[in-house]
């Protein structure tokens, strides 16, 4: 096996188990507090653009990854709006939707390829924003970032071996936002835990 085949296969792993914490924590707790219905329902149609990108740049990897994760995303979309969350809650993904619909209608793979590294910043940013204007952050899932940080990585080492400039600026970007929200998290349990009992 090649050091492609790996690391396409361990992003693909990471593609498609990495919102399942965040889904699984919804589903047992069945709320959705701190949780940004904005960046799942922005994270859902990004997948679902990097999912095209992979088909049409022929790398299946890329494209099962980010296929399954839009899926999940999906369903975390439903079940956060079921759980609580508002759909005046959505600012970015209805026109991230027309944003990625115009670059692919009109640029195609060169368009998607522009505008997807920098679609993370929209998916991502959205939770640091719920995550710093709310106190309760108690159903972000720090599985589910944490693992977007390996995503990150992984992607990251992917292009050292098959350049690909979109994938490189998304690898650093997803990184580097979802660290922010680990950040967010970690500290909001630091802060819980020195309260008295």
């Amino acid at each position: 096996m090649t050091s492609i085949a790996i690391l396409g296969a361990l992003g693909t792993l990471i593609g498609l188990i990495r919102a399942l914490p965040q889904l699984l924590l919804l589903l047992r707790t069945r709320h959705a507090y701190g949780v940004s219905v904005d960046t799942a329902a922005t994270s859902s149609i990004v997948s679902f653009g990097w999912a095209t990108y992979g088909l049409w740049t022929n790398q299946f990897y890329v494209s099962l990854a980010t296929g399954a994760s839009g899926v999940v995303f999906a369903i975390i979309t439903v079940l956060a709006l079921r759980f609580g969350r508002r759909v005046r809650e959505f600012t970015i993904a209805p026109v991230w939707l027309v944003v990625l619909l115009l670059a692919s209608g009109l640029g195609g793979t060169t368009g998607l390829g522009i505008i997807l590294p920098v679609s993370v910043l929209a998916a991502n940013v959205p939770q640091l924003w719920v995550a710093s204007r709310e106190g309760n952050l108690a159903d972000v899932s720090l599985g589910t970032w944490l693992l977007s940080m390996a995503d990150g990585i992984v992607w990251g080492l992917y292009t050292l071996i098959q350049p690909d400039m979109a994938i490189m600026i998304f690898a650093g970007l997803q990184l580097t936002t979802s660290s922010l929200i680990v950040l967010v998290k970690l500290a909001h349990m630091l802060r819980l835990s020195r309260q008295p009992a």
